[in-house]
C-alpha cells in the first residue's frame, strides 16, 4: 500500500509539529553476553535520531502522515541527529544550542535476552536557548503540538505548561508525553491528550493501579478532574487505555515477537495521535496507535515501524474489538 507525502525538509510549517528540547543520538547493538569487568565486543550496531518527539515525527511519517520535527541540537552530536533525520527524509527544524546533544546506548544481551539500556540526563540549557524555542512556537503554523521527551538540565518544570498556553493561545491541540515534576507542572493546562506508562499513571494518583478496573476507574477520575481532554496509558504487552467524557477503552496488544522496545510507547503516541488527526473515532485511533507500538516492538531499532506491518496489525485489532475500520492509507490521505 502506497501512500504519497508531499513532505520536504525546508518545511517550516507542518500539520503535526513535534518538540524534542532533549534529543539523543540512539545507538542500538548486540552482544553475545554483557559481562562486568569485561570488554564486550558488540555487532549489529544502528544510529537512529532518538528523543519521544523525533520517534513520534519519525512514525508519523513512515505512515504517511505529515510532521515536522522540532529540536533542540548542539555540537556534532546534535549534526548527527538533523544528519540522520534527513537520511530517514524526516522534515526537521533545529533550534542550536552550546552544550552537546546527548548519545544514548541500547544494548541486546542474547544469552540472557535482556535489553540494557544506558541514557544520559543531557546537556545543560541557557534561558536564551529555551526561550528561542518558544519564539519559534508562537510563530509555527500546526493543527497539533506534540511535545515528548524530559526536560534537559537548565529547563524549569514548567516548560511544558507554558507550551500549553502558547497552543491553547493558538487554537491548537497540545498532546504531551513526559513524567516527574514537568508533567504535574502541566496537567490540567488545556492538554488535547495527555500520554502515561503504567509508571506515569501511579505517579499522577500518588498510588499502585495493579489491575485493569483500578487503572480505568483512575484514567476516568483524571479525565473528570480536567487532567486533560483524553488521557492514554500504554500498557506494553497489556496493550494500552484511552479515556475520554465518553468513557474508557482498553485494547489489547497483538501477540508478537519482541525484538526491541525501544521507543515503542512514541510509536504508540504517533499512531494514536494520527488517527485523531484523521478523524477516526477514539476505538479506532487506539487500535491505529496499539498496532504502531507493536510493529515497533517487532522491528530492531528505535522506533522503527513498517507500514504494511501496522496495517496488518491494525485490522487484526479492528477485527478483535467488533470494528471494522478504515485503512491507514483513508486516515493519512483525509485529514480533518
Amino acid at each position: 500500500m502506497h501512500i504519497a507525502t508531499s513532505w520536504c525538509v525546508s518545511n517550516v510549517s507542518a500539520r503535526v509539529v513535534t518538540l524534542t528540547i532533549n534529543p539523543a543520538v540512539d545507538m542500538a547493538c548486540t552482544a553475545d553476553s554483557v559481562q562486568p569487568t569485561h570488554k564486550i565486543r558488540t555487532f549489529d550496531e544502528r544510529l537512529d535520531p532518538g528523543g519521544g518527539g523525533i520517534n513520534v515525527a519519525r512514525v508519523i511519517h513512515a505512515l504517511g502522515g505529515d510532521a515536522l520535527a522540532l529540536i533542540m541540537t548542539g555540537d556534532v552530536t546534535g549534526r548527527l541527529v538533523e544528519e540522520l533525520l534527513s537520511d530517514a527524509n524526516v522534515p526537521w527544524q533545529a533550534i542550536p544550542i552550546r552544550g552537546r546533544t546527548r548519545i544514548s546506548l541500547n544494548v541486546h544481551d542474547l544469552q540472557s535476552g535482556l535489553e540494557y539500556r544506558f541514557v544520559p540526563k543531557g546537556p545543560h540549557v541557557e534561558p536564551d536557548e529555551m526561550h528561542a524555542v518558544l519564539d519559534v512556537l508562537r510563530g509555527i503554523e500546526a493543527e497539533w503540538i506534540v511535545a515528548s521527551g524530559s526536560l534537559p538540565r537548565g529547563v524549569p518544570t514548567d516548560f511544558y505548561a507554558e507550551v500549553a498556553a502558547i497552543a491553547r493561545q493558538r487554537g491548537q491541540k497540545f498532546v504531551l508525553d513526559t513524567s516527574g515534576a514537568a508533567l504535574s507542572a502541566a496537567v490540567g493546562n488545556g492538554l488535547e491528550l495527555l500520554k502515561l506508562s503504567l509508571s506515569e499513571l501511579e505517579f499522577m494518583i500518588g498510588r499502585e493501579a495493579p489491575d485493569a478496573a483500578t487503572q480505568e476507574r483512575e484514567v476516568a477520575a483524571l479525565t473528570r478532574s480536567g487532567a486533560a481532554r483524553r488521557i492514554a496509558v500504554s500498557l506494553g504487552r497489556e496493550g494500552a487505555i484511552l479515556g475520554s467524557d465518553d468513557g474508557v477503552l482498553r485494547l489489547p496488544a497483538p501477540a508478537v515477537q519482541a525484538r526491541s522496545s525501544v521507543g515503542a510507547g512514541d510509536a504508540f503516541l504517533a499512531g494514536l495521535v494520527l488517527g485523531l488527526a484523521g478523524g477516526l473515532a477514539d476505538r479506532e485511533a487506539l487500535a491505529l496507535g496499539v498496532a504502531a507500538g507493536s510493529a515497533a516492538v517487532v522491528t530492531y531499532g528505535t522506533a522503527e515501524v513498517q507500514e504494511a506491518n501496522v496495517d496488518d496489525l491494525y485490522r487484526e485489532l479492528c477485527g478483535m474489538s467488533g470494528n471494522i475500520a478504515r485503512s491507514i492509507e483513508t486516515v493519512a490521505s483525509n485529514p480533518r
